[in-house]
C-alpha cells in the first residue's frame, strides 16, 4: 500500500524590497526552544556556586538592579564564564555541523578528525617548552588547530576531498597528535604537567572577560560567512556532481567552509580547552529534533550552547563549584552517544 508523506509546514516572508524568505515552522520552533533552554540554564548557572543567588535576583542584577555584592559576583565572576560557555558551545556546534556536512559523514567531527588534539598539542607546546602565559597558551592552541586542520586537508586531498577519506586521514592524524601530546606531558615537570592536564580536560573554570571579547568578535565575523554559504553547503550534501550541475563552485565553497570550521573549533578549544563530543552530538541531536535535511547550522549552534551550559550546570550541582570540569561530563555523555551512533550506522550498513 502506497503511503503519502505529509508536507512540512513552511511559511514564506516577503520584504518590502521584493525578497522572500522560506521558514520551516518546526525548525524555527526548535531553535526558539533551544535558545530559551540555553538562556534558562545560563541564568540558573549564574546563580549556582558557593554564594547561591536566586534566579529572580540574577535577572535583576543583569539589568542593573542588584546589590553591590551581587553585582560583583554576577558580572565579574560568573557572567563571563557563562558567556564563554555559550560561545564555545555554539562554535563547537557550528563547527561539527560544517564538518559533518562537508564530509557527508556523521562521524566527521573535530573530536574524531583530530582538530581538538591539534589545538591541545599547540597549547601543550607552549606550556611545556616555554612555560607560557594564559594568552600564549590560547594563541598556541589556535595555531595548533589551524596547522592540524591544514595538514588534514592536504593529506586528504586527491582530486578533491572525499568524506570517508577525510575521516580516515583525520583519525590517523588524531592518533599521531595524541601520541605527541602524551610525550610532551611526560617531558614536563610536575607543575607544568598538572597545568597541562587541567587544560586538556576542558573546563570553564576561571574564564573571564579576556576570553569573551575575542571569541565574540570571531563569531561575529565568521558566522555570517557560514550562513551566507548555507545554501551551497546543503547542495554539497547531494554530491559534487549535482553541486557542479547546480552552479556551485564546489572546491572553493568546501575550502572556505572547512577553513571557517577549523577557525571556530580552534578558537573554542583555545578558550575552554578540548571540550569533548559537543561538536559530534550537537548537530546530530539538532537534526533529529528538526527532522530537516541539510546542515541545520542555527539549530546546531543553539544545541551546542545549550548542551555545554547544561553540562556545566549539572557538574556544579552534582559536585560543587569548580570540582568537576565540564569536559568530563561531555566526554562521558558523548562517549555513550558515539557508541550508540556507531551501532546505528553499522546496523544501517554504512560502516
Amino acid at each position: 500500500m502506497k503511503t503519502t508523506r505529509t508536507p512540512r509546514p513552511v511559511r514564506a516572508l516577503r520584504t518590502p524590497g521584493g525578497l522572500s524568505l522560506r521558514l520551516d515552522v518546526r525548525t524555527c520552533a526548535v531553535v526558539a526552544l533551544l535558545a530559551l533552554a540555553a538562556i534558562a540554564a545560563s541564568v540558573v548557572l549564574i546563580g549556582t556556586g558557593d554564594f547561591p543567588i536566586p534566579a529572580s535576583d540574577v535577572l535583576r542584577t543583569l539589568v542593573g538592579q542588584g546589590g553591590q555584592g551581587q553585582e560583583f559576583v554576577v558580572r565579574e565572576l560568573r557572567l563571563p564564564r557563562v558567556l564563554v560557555g555559550l560561545l564555545v558551545g555554539g562554535c563547537l556546534g557550528v563547527g561539527g555541523a560544517l564538518f559533518q556536512s562537508v564530509s557527508r559523514n556523521p562521524l566527521g567531527s573535530p573530536d574524531v578528525l583530530g582538530l581538538s588534539q591539534g589545538s591541545a598539542a599547540g597549547a601543550l607546546t607552549v606550556i611545556v617548552l616555554f612555560s607560557g602565559s594564559a594568552t600564549a597558551v590560547t594563541l598556541g592552541a589556535l595555531v595548533g588547530g589551524l596547522v592540524t586542520g591544514t595538514a588534514i586537508h592536504l593529506l586528504a586531498w586527491k582530486q578533491g576531498v572525499h568524506g570517508y577519506r577525510l575521516v580516515l586521514v583525520g583519525i590517523g592524524v588524531s592518533a599521531v597528535v595524541t601520541a605527541v601530546n602524551g610525550y610532551l606531558i611526560t617531558k614536563a615537570d610536575f607543575v607544568d604537567a598538572a597545568r597541562a592536564v587541567v587544560w586538556m580536560t576542558g573546563s570553564l573554570n576561571g574564564r573571564d572577560w579576556t576570553q569573551v571579547g575575542p571569541l565574540a568578535v570571531l563569531c561575529a565575523v565568521v558566522l555570517p560567512v557560514v550562513l551566507a554559504n548555507a545554501r551551497a553547503l546543503r547542495m554539497l550534501e547531494m554530491g559534487d556532481d549535482v553541486s557542479y550541475a547546480l552552479g556551485v563552485r564546489v572546491e572553493r565553497v568546501r575550502l572556505l567552509l572547512m577553513g571557517c570550521a577549523v577557525l571556530v573549533v580552534a578558537a573554542a578549544t583555545a578558550a575552554a580547552g578540548p571540550v569533548s563530543f559537543v561538536a559530534l552530538t550537537a548537530p546530530q541531536l539538532a537534526r533529529r529534533l528538526t527532522r530537516s535535511p541539510g546542515p541545520n547550522l542555527v539549530p546546531s549552534l543553539c544545541m551546542g550552547a545549550a548542551l555545554l551550559v547544561t553540562a556545566d550546570l549539572a557538574a556544579q550541582r552534582a559536585f560543587g563549584a569548580d570540582q568537576l570540569p565540564v569536559g568530563v561530563v561531555t566526554g562521558v555523555l558523548g562517549g555513550v552517544y558515539l557508541l550508540w551512533l556507531l551501532v546505528t550506522e553499522r546496523r544501517a550498513g554504512r560502516i
